[in-house]
């Protein structure tokens, strides 16, 4: 039987990021923006963070496992002075069977591979969000989020962004008006919130 050659998930991604480092190489020693849609989306993010140098290589739709596939080709080729990650909201939305601990155990697995490779660089992990849409999840998703945050409390030059609790309004639940209309992406006052959670802890 002969054997059959499936592209890996994202190739596409993976390979138009190649293509534009080929034409122009990102300088080393910037932010690096690691993880999924929320990135991906993030077109204008360096308008949000004036003065800092930042690299956005976020792929939509990934999960904790695919950063993890992926970290020599979209993070170690950048040799960054700080990574900002998000991910882990499309690893609980994929299946029931995924629980809070299996993703906190994954971030675990993409933090020690980083560190391994990049020993001194400061790595940020920002909260999962409470997409509207996705609010069924909202348990696994604050167990998540408390695990992640115990455990890089532990841990040198690092820092756990915690934007849950800055998009819910006064009846604890999401704001609207902060996404799109798909009630899963933020809009440009989704993306304020994250600003000002996320510049105190980049680096200059």
């Amino acid at each position: 039987m002969m054997a059959t050659a499936f592209a890996q998930p994202f190739a596409g991604d993976i390979a138009a990021f190649k293509k534009q480092d080929s034409i122009s190489m990102p300088a080393s020693r910037q932010i690096l923006f690691i993880g999924s849609s929320s990135f991906t989306n993030w077109k204008d993010v360096q308008d949000y963070f004036p003065g800092y140098k930042i690299i956005n290589r976020g792929f939509g739709g990934s999960s904790l496992p695919d950063v993890i596939r992926y970290a020599g080709d979209i993070i170690f080729p950048y040799h960054p002075k700080q990574i900002v990650i998000y991910c882990g909201e499309n690893d609980l939305a994929a299946s029931d069977s995924i629980t809070s601990k299996m993703v906190y155990q994954r971030f675990v697995n993409l933090f020690k591979i980083i560190r391994r490779v990049l020993p001194g660089v400061p790595i940020a992990f920002i909260s999962l969000k409470p997409s509207p849409s996705r609010w069924y999840l909202k348990d696994k998703m604050i167990a998540a989020n408390k695990k992640i945050e115990k455990y890089l409390a532990k841990k040198r030059n690092t820092n756990f962004i915690n934007v849950f609790d800055k998009m819910l309004g006064g009846d604890g639940k999401p704001i609207q008006e902060i996404f799109l209309d798909d009630n899963l992406h933020m809009n440009v006052k989704g993306y304020a919130i994250w600003q000002k959670m996320i510049q105190p802890v980049l680096l200059k």
